[in-house]
């Protein structure tokens, strides 16, 4: 498939997740280099990603194939914190609301409930992005705050400015 148009009718319901084996690694640089969005790691890191931090990632399958993911972890300064580092759906699955799955699928699997917070970085103009993590802050029924981290000239190429979304603190679950 090479366009949305060509997307069979896939109900979000069709959409499996899991967490991430070593063997997905090749996949997960695929969509991360395909999005022309994210910045992509090496191909090793995804497969490295997969295996050593497979408990706080997760791929959404649809019909056998992944169709997205989120590589997360926590963080060793904050062990309460979840950190998303990334989050990537395929073109050809996008509008299925797969990213906002992930996260929630992933928030409720035993190696994360622990979290009382999530935190991740989001460029200012990624619209997308900051309309996922404020609709899980309201679905989770917690608050998302926005602070500067990390300025354009931290980068060596032209990166933008990195902003620090937090959300929680999380009922118990």
């Amino acid at each position: 498939m090479n366009s949305t148009a060509e997307r069979p009718n896939t109900a979000r319901s069709a959409v499996r997740f899991r967490f991430p084996e070593p063997k997905d690694g090749a996949r997960l640089w695929e969509i991360a280099r395909d999005s022309q969005v994210l910045d992509v790691n090496s191909s090793y890191a995804y497969v490295l990603w997969c295996r050593d931090f497979r408990e706080t990632s997760v791929v959404a399958e649809v019909d056998g194939r992944v169709a997205g993911f989120i590589t997360g972890f926590f963080r060793p300064q904050d062990p309460l914190t979840l950190f998303v580092w990334q989050v990537a759906v395929d073109r050809e699955y996008r509008g299925l609301k797969i990213a906002h799955g992930m996260l929630d699928w992933l928030l409720d699997q035993p190696p994360v409930r622990r979290a009382t917070h999530l935190e991740t970085t989001v460029s200012p103009d990624n619209k997308a992005s900051i309309a996922m993590f404020s609709s899980l802050a309201r679905t989770r029924n917690t608050t998302i705050t926005r602070s500067d981290l990390f300025p354009p000239d931290l980068f060596p190429d032209s990166h933008e400015p990195e902003d620090l979304y937090r959300i929680g603190e999380f009922e118990p679950r």
